[in-house]
This record gives structure tokens, sequence and C-alpha cells, in this order.
């Protein structure tokens, strides 16, 4: 181990010794199991364990995470888009301050107003992302409770899943492949573990764990592995040791601030939603900034005060820019977390949610994702027989199967002790099918089948003690064991049927043992056609003898020198296994084809198997062939311009197929199945070189996989710790609602934006018309942030809990670079369709007040000067009526008030229509309780602002009369029904010019 450590990280290893007391390492293990009362066989009682929690407490490493709280506060608080606000309102307040120092008369309180009105916008939205984000980082902690954490203990003697938190110093306990090591523990028995931990090595390589010292600094030593360290998947290994050391006085927890964060082998990057919004707002600010400056020095030539440009300025870009859009992101992520989570899909990384909904390729295993993980022997091949498992003695020529011939004896041998399934002690009184036990699917049947056939397999264990074990993993595809016999040690090997036919040079049939020759070969392979059109799993089963005079009762048998026998073993048997499909899987796999995603299943199982699972599921057809059935086993070679009609390839084929070839195989719309394989960056890499983003289940993670999705009941922790997503309940079907709501949120996070933007145009305009036909200015920057921060933020919210439109799944996913959050089409829809409606609105009820006043449209134009001059008192209207400077300030201020009330009837057009993206309001109906009161909550605030009492004087919100509120309801309506059309006309010309120009 030492050899794979630079001598830097040496140094700080021993460093950190020189800090820690530990002597555990050292001592004897019968010392070490004295001082910690504690059994090597046995284990601790349950009534010791029980007081050692009560007396240590939990195994659960605390921290105080107040500082962390306050740094994500204040980082919610002054972001960079944030930063720009704080600075218009920091200019506000100079420009008041500076006003007021260099003007003879009183400052007018617009900049003051204006300032405070945008620092308390920050403010809110700051703390609403900061409230969002906590809020979902607690529906996170707890949905992740509902993820089982146990470890295998050994207490009394018995084994027993318990909750890693309740494990004790004096536990002994048991470790394997995939697991994450729950405390700090003193191996005892160690067979090829493996383990990885960076934070302490500083890199991922794999070290072999055993239960010998070899230093005597304890994080170099090769006996002792620590709270937090991964057991690598990829090898087989198993360990037994005793816990030394738990939660906070574990030596792991010097390192806590990074065990808090989520360790990954992935590279950190930005997620697509993350870079689409960030562009959108760089995107936004820049041309806000630019058009503030442009008509800011435009007003300053025409003749205002460089104050007077500045606060211009200000305001057209508080104008601009989308304020409620974060506070939305932030609702709609959390929203979309928890229905998620609901559903079984629980979600540790938010902004996946949405790359989820971009998923054009899925890449799954089959194993209790397609299937209910819950096996099943179904049949077994013994002496030249085929017997149903239902009816061991049934056979189809009469006779029946002779459990205490030699071939049959040597079956049970190795189904029952090259097993690692255990049955629970609680559970002893139940039939065998009832009981729950520990252990793999594969295991768990095969354990099941055998205590039905012979009685008690734990009795059947404890004659032939296990020496040495090594597991099943994808790399070897076998699992052995050499258990002690008299006279001897047998060596039990089962896994994959064309692993164990390579390792056999004989079988054993009717009692004799006789060559497997090609034409076993031949037959077996037959066999596994038929067992395979079944969709059942086949394991095949082997052994050899290993005498004391050649392997001494002293042997050590050694992983890594592999000094044990693998070839020319004796082929015993074949036991298939079936495993149904999820009744949820087929119904799931058309929604994928429908909304044009293609599924990858991979599996370990025969190819015949993997065909007749993805028929029975619905990801290939019927009439599809295996890559085998098409080129005659092998007989004909694989050409890369041939035509694709295969569906199903072998591990074996994909390795042969070049770059080219598998490109060209991935590129096609059909449905592939990988058998006798498990995912590997190469094809990952090949379907992300194919543009698509991919989601993938699995315990392993890849660097180029867009979405890792790991199994909450079935995965190992490392996998879970490593997901952006966990199912629960590791159903397939999880991964599809997770695709749908990604979908959600995109389209609602687009009406949002779409109904913000579309007060862009009333906010902007009124400006430009003031400026350049000078007219009195007909909306101010108090309304403005009326319309922006208050009436306008909770519309926008609702949207995220609209519902999803009943063609959500029925088109191809969207193409991040091409169809972006925002597009061209959604600003044309905003900004020049609704936001048009809202203009004139507004325009038109200006237009009637003034004209009530005396003040018709060709008596406005060019008025703006002597309509702002503080000098003038005796203005003359069309009526002859003359007007002083603080009447007129009045008439404009109602008519800003008039311009905001039309501008929030308008939007209330703008938010129905904003509810969907194709189909009719008619039939997507009122559904959306939270945008239902966002409507009359809107216009309860306007109503408010209105006619409040002294908001006159205060920001100078003036009272209307009743029938003004009605003058902008003919837009609102002609609003709905253009769009209303507009969507008709997308319907009926699917890729029309309608569809080309404004479906955003």
């Amino acid at each position: 181990m030492n050899s794979k450590l630079n001598e830097k990280r040496k140094h700080e290893l021993e460093k950190i010794s020189r800090e820690v007391e530990m002597e555990d390492h050292i001592m004897s293990v019968s010392k070490l199991c004295t001082t910690l009362n504690t059994n090597l066989d046995t284990g601790l009682s349950p009534v010791a364990a029980k007081q050692i929690l009560s007396t240590n407490g939990p195994n659960i490493v605390t921290t105080n995470i107040a500082t962390g709280e306050w740094i994500r506060f204040v980082k919610n608080l002054f972001d960079w888009f944030n930063s720009f606000l704080w600075i218009g309102s920091l200019l506000c307040f100079i420009t008041y301050i500076t006003e007021t120092y260099e003007s003879s008369v009183d400052a007018q309180p617009d900049d003051l107003y204006l300032g405070f009105a945008l620092a308390g916008a920050v403010t809110i939205s700051g703390c609403f992302s900061y409230y969002q984000e906590a809020k979902s980082a607690n529906i996170f902690i707890t949905f992740r409770d509902l993820i089982p954490r146990y470890v295998t203990v050994i207490r009394a003697g018995s084994k027993l899943r318990c909750p890693v938190n309740e494990i004790v110093v004096g536990d002994l306990i048991e470790i394997q492949a995939g697991d994450r090591v729950p405390a700090d523990i003193r191996i005892t028995e160690s067979h090829g573990l493996k383990c990885v931990n960076p934070l302490l090595m500083g890199n991922n390589e794999p070290f072999l764990r055993s239960n010998e010292c070899t230093n005597t600094n304890p994080f170099l030593t090769k006996n002792l592995i620590f709270f937090s360290t991964n057991c690598v998947e990829d090898f087989s290994g198993t360990a037994q040791g005793i816990v030394i050391k738990t939660g906070d006085h574990t030596l792991m927890s010097h390192l806590l601030a990074n065990y808090y964060q989520r360790k990954s082998t992935k590279k950190s990057s930005e997620s697509l939603l993350n870079k689409d919004i960030t562009f959108f707002i760089r995107i936004i600010t820049a041309v806000s900034l630019f058009i503030g400056v442009i008509l800011s020095i435009l007003s300053y030539t025409i003749g205002y005060s460089w104050l007077n440009a500045i606060i211009f300025m200000i305001a057209l870009f508080v104008a601009q820019i989308p304020e409620g859009l974060f506070p939305t992101l932030s609702v709609v992520l959390s929203l979309a977390a928890k229905r998620m989570a609901s559903k079984n899909c629980l979600v540790t990384n938010y902004e996946t949610v949405e790359t989820l909904g971009l998923t054009s390729t899925i890449i799954t295993n089959k194993t209790g994702t397609l299937t209910q993980n819950r096996m099943i022997v179904s049949h077994i091949w013994a002496n030249n027989s085929v017997i149903n498992s239902e009816n061991l003695y049934r056979h189809s020529d009469g006779y029946k199967a002779d459990l205490d011939s030699p071939a049959w004896r040597a079956l049970i041998r190795i189904a029952c002790l090259c097993n690692k399934a255990e049955f629970s002690a609680a559970q002893a009184r139940l039939p065998p099918l009832k009981r729950e036990a520990i252990g793999n699917s594969t295991d768990v049947a095969l354990l099941k089948y055998m205590e039905i056939i012979i009685g008690c397999v734990e009795s059947y264990r404890l004659k032939y003690p296990k020496i040495f074990e090594i597991l099943f993993n994808s790399n070897v595809r076998h699992s052995l064991t050499i258990n002690k016999f008299s006279g001897g040690f047998w060596l039990c090997m089962k896994g994959a049927p064309e692993v164990i036919f390579d390792r056999c040079s004989t079988i054993l049939v009717m009692g004799k043992i006789r060559p497997f020759d090609q034409k076993y070969k031949s037959y077996f392979k037959h066999i596994l056609e038929e067992f395979g059109s079944f969709g059942e799993r086949v394991i095949a089963f082997c052994d050899t003898y290993l005498p004391y005079n050649e392997y001494p009762t002293d042997y050590t048998f050694d992983y890594e020198l592999e000094n044990y026998p693998t070839k020319d073993l004796r082929f015993v048997g074949l036991i298939s296994l079936n495993n149904p499909p999820r009744a949820s899987v087929p119904d799931s796999v058309h929604k994928c084809r429908s909304a044009g995603i293609k599924i990858i299943m991979i599996t370990g199982d025969h190819p015949i198997t993997a065909k007749a699972i993805a028929t029975a599921v619905g990801i290939i057809p019927d009439d599809k062939q295996t890559m085998d059935e098409n080129y005659r086993f092998g007989l004909r070679d694989i050409h890369e311009n041939d035509e694709f009609t295969s569906p199903v390839i072998t591990g074996t084929q994909f390795q042969r197929l070049s770059d080219q070839h598998l490109n060209h195989i991935l590129s096609s719309d059909t449905n592939i199945v990988f058998a006798r394989m498990t995912p590997n960056q190469k094809l990952i890499k090949c379907c992300r070189n194919k543009k698509s983003v991919n989601a993938v289940t699995g315990g392993d993670v890849f660097e180029n996989a867009d979405i890792h999705i790991a199994m909450g009941m079935t995965g190992s922790d490392m996998s879970k710790q490593r997901a952006d997503i966990i199912l629960l309940d590791d159903d397939f079907a999880s991964i599809v609602s997770g695709i749908e709501e990604g979908r959600v949120i995109f389209d609602n996070l687009k009406k949002s934006i779409c109904y913000t933007l579309s007060s862009k145009t009333p906010i902007i305009c009124p400006f430009l018309l003031y400026l350049l036909i000078d007219i009195p200015l007909p909306l101010g920057s108090i309304t403005i942030l009326c319309i922006d921060l208050i009436t306008d933020m909770i519309p926008a919210i609702s949207l995220a809990y609209e519902f999803p439109e009943y063609d959500i799944m029925k088109y191809k996913p969207r193409d991040p670079i091409i169809n972006k959050l925002v597009n061209k089409r959604l600003l044309f829809l905003s900004y020049a369709q609704l936001g048009v409606f809202e203009l004139f609105g507004g325009l038109f009820t200006y237009l009637v007040i003034m004209n009530e006043n005396g003040f018709n449209l060709s008596y406005l134009l060019g008025i703006r000067k002597l309509w702002d001059s503080m000098a003038i008192n005796d203005l003359m209207d069309s009526y002859g009526q003359e007007w002083t400077y603080n009447r007129r300030k009045a008439l404009e201020y109602t008519c800003h008030t008039a311009f905001f009330a039309a501008v929030v009837i308008t939007k209330w057009s703008a938010l129905i229509c904003c509810k969907t993206r194709r189909i009719s309001i008619i039939k997507q109906k009122m559904k959306n309780d939270v945008l239902t009161f966002s409507l009359f909550f809107e216009l309860g605030l306007a109503v408010f602002l209105s006619y409040c009492p002294g908001l006159d004087r205060g920001i100078n919100l003036y009272p209307l009369k009743l029938y003004w509120w009605f003058c902008s309801i003919p837009f609102a309506i002609l609003m709905i029904i253009f769009d209303e059309l507009r969507r008709f006309l997308l319907r009926r010309y699917p890729n029309g010019w309608v569809e080309n120009e404004t479906f955003y």
C-alpha cells in the first residue's frame, strides 16, 4: 500500500498519526476482545450492546453548521445578480442626498422611495431564496431517512441487519464490496476486500485489506478501515471486524468539514438549467444596462440633470430585470423535488431534476429496476434431467430425482455453501418462502429453495466451515468458496454458464465423471436458450476437491496470489431463476417511446434471457433477434456498414465493436439490449458523443454520464452516496416519472418567464414615449416597482404549481443547445404580443384620464418641458383651465396609478394565457388553485395600493374612479382570444409558420 502513496502524503499521515493515540491495530485480537468485552465468534450480547449504546450514544457524527447557514444566507442576499440591485439602491440614496444638498427647494422623495424599495425587494428576494433552499434541504433530510442504511452485525452468535446509528464499540460486523464503512473497524478476517479513501489517501487507488498489522501508523496499516471509507464495488471481497470507534470519536471526524461535502469522482459542472438561466440573466442584464445608459444619456442631452439621468437609468434597468425569476426557480425546484420524493424518487441535487427532463437515453440495469427483484427457482438441470422446481419429483420421462445421487449431493453442497445469503434469526418459525433473508436476490432464492428440499441450511453450513470466499461481481462473474471437510477442502463455484463452462474439463452425470467436451457444450447451449426464452436467469455450478496432502489444513488461500485451482473443475448442474417484470414497467416503456426516449437495457444475463425480459416489458419487439442469431453465433464477422437489425448485443461482441460501428448502432432509434455486460465508460461516452442526455442506473459512477441514478433498496452505500437521484423503490417507472417532472419544470419556468417578461413592454415604452414625443410620464418608477416586486411576484410563482399539459410526454426531448429556456420566440410572444396588449390597455386608460381633465392627445404632444417645470403654475388645458405644478403632478400620479391598475387587469389575461404552451385553456381548465388565488391576490394588492390612505403622500399612489378600472378590460379579453387562436393554429398546423415564430 505504501508504494501507492507519494512521500508528501506519507509525511502528512505520519504527522496526523502522532496526534492520535491508538494501539487497537497493534494489539492481538484476543487482547482487543478482552479490552472491549466482546467475543470474536459471537460478538456482543444484545443487552451489552444496548448498555453501550445508552452510554456512548448513537453512531452519528455531529457538526456545528451555523456558520455555514450564515454564509449561505449572505450568498443568497449578495449574489452577482442582486449586487446590481444593491448598487442601484445605493445610487438612489446618493442621488437623493446630493439633490437635497444641491437644490434650493425640497428634493422629491421619489429617489429615496426607489432606493428603499430596491433594498427591500432584494432583501425579500434573498430571504425567500434562502428559505426555499433551506426548505429543500429539509425535504432531502426528511426523505433521506427513507433510504435504508444498515450493516450486518453478529450479536449473540446470530446475524442481523442493524441500523448504522445503533452499532457500538465491540460489535462484530461484516463488510462487503460496495459498502461504506460505518465506523472505525479492526479487521479480524478478510477475503480480498479492497477500499478507497481519497480524503485520507489523496487518491482513488484501491487498497487491499487484511487482518495483519503491517505498519505502526494506523493510517498505513492494512488491518484498519475507517469511517466513511468506500469498499470498492468492482472487486469481490468481504471482511469481518470489530468496531473500535464510533461517531465523533472516529479518526475521520477530524476531517468533518469534508465529510459533509458530497464526495463524487465526477467532475463538478454547472447544470444545464443553471447555464440557461445564467446566460439569460447575463444577456438581459447587459441589454438593460445598455438601454438604461443610452436613454439616460439621451435624457441628459435634452435638458435633464445628471442626477435625473441616473434615476432614469436605474428605473429602466429595474424595469427590465425579472426580479422574481430566482424565487420562482427556487419554488419550482423545491416543489419538483417534493413531488418526486412522494413518487419514491429522491433528488440529492435539485438542479438535476430539470436535466432529467432532457433525458434522451436511459441506460438501465435489469434486475430490480425492470423486474421485481424477487427471484424464485424455476428449473433445475442435473443428471441429464430438467426438473420443474414446483415439483422436484416430476420428470418428463416419469423418473424421480434422486437427491442422494452424487450429482444432486454436489449441486446441493454448492448451492448451500457458495451462498452468502442468511435467514433472519427472528423468523425461524415461518415457512422458508416467507422468511426475510440477508443477501443478493440470487443467493436468497437459492437459500430458500435449499431450505425447502434439505431442511436446515444453517446446520448444514456449520458442519463445513468456510475457509475462503470470493463474492460475485461483474468483472469475474462468478463466486467461489472453499470449505473444510474431513480429508480435504471442497472448492465450490457458481456463476454465469459461459464462465463456468470455460473453467470445467469434466462433468458429473449419473454418478460418473465424464469429459466435458464440445458435445456437452452444444447441448447446454440449447438448454440455455430454452431457459432463456422463458426470461429466466441461469446459474451454473461446479466444484473440485482439494485433498489435505496437497492443501494442508493450515494452508492460506490468497485472493491476489490465486493459489487455488480455477481451471479443470467439475461441472455439476444448472439452476434457472425467474424474476418477474414489474407491472408498471410496460406502461413506462410505452411513455418513453412516445416521448422519443431511447432505452438501453444492460444485464449480466444470457442474451436469450435478456431478449425475453426486454420483449416482455416492451423494450424490443418480439420479432427482433440477438446479434448472435443474426450472425449465426459468430460464423460471420460484424461489419460497420451492416444495417443494424439486432437489438441484443453481448458484452463480447460489444468489445469487438469499433467506436464508429457503435456510434452507428446508437444513432438508430431502436431500443438496445446489452447482455453479459455492465455499464461502462465506452458505451456512455459514445452515447454522449451522440449529443444525448444520459441517465444511468447502477452502482458505478461514470464521468461521461449526465445523471447518476442509484437504487435505494438494493444499491450499495457507495452508489447512493454518489448519486444525483435515488430510487427508493428501485422501480423503472420512477425514472419516467422523474423525466416527466423535469419536463414540467422546464415548461413551468418558461411560462413563468413569459408571464414576467410580458410586463416589460408596458414598463419601458412609457419612458420612451416620455422622451421621444414629450408627453407627461405615463408610468412612474414607484409603480414600476409595484408591478415588478409586488403584484407580479405571486402570480409568477403560482405557475410553478401548474399541472402538466396532457401531451408533455408525447414529444421528443428538447435539444439544450437549440431550445434554451429563453429563446427569440418566447421574447417575441411576451414582448411583442402579450406585452403590446398590456401597453395598449395602460395607454388607453392614461389617455382617458388625461382627456377627462382637459389634456387630449394632440394637446399632450410636446408638453413635457412645460409640464415638468416647477416655475410654471398656470399651464392652460384645452378647456381653458389653469394647472399649477402640484395639481399637474397629482394628475400625473393618478395616471401612474391608473396605468398600474390597467397593467394588473391585463396581466390577469397574460397569466391565464401562460397556463399552457400548446393546448387550449378550456381543456387545461383552472385546476391550479394557487394560480386562481394569485389572480385575486394580485387584484387585491392593486386595490389596496390605490385606496390605502396616506399612500398618495407617501409613494404618490392616488385613488381611482371605479370606471377607470374597466378601461383595459377590452384589451384583456382580446389578449385571451388572440392567444387561443394562436394555440389553435399551433395544433392545427404543426411545424407551420405560427409554431416556428411563436411556440416557445
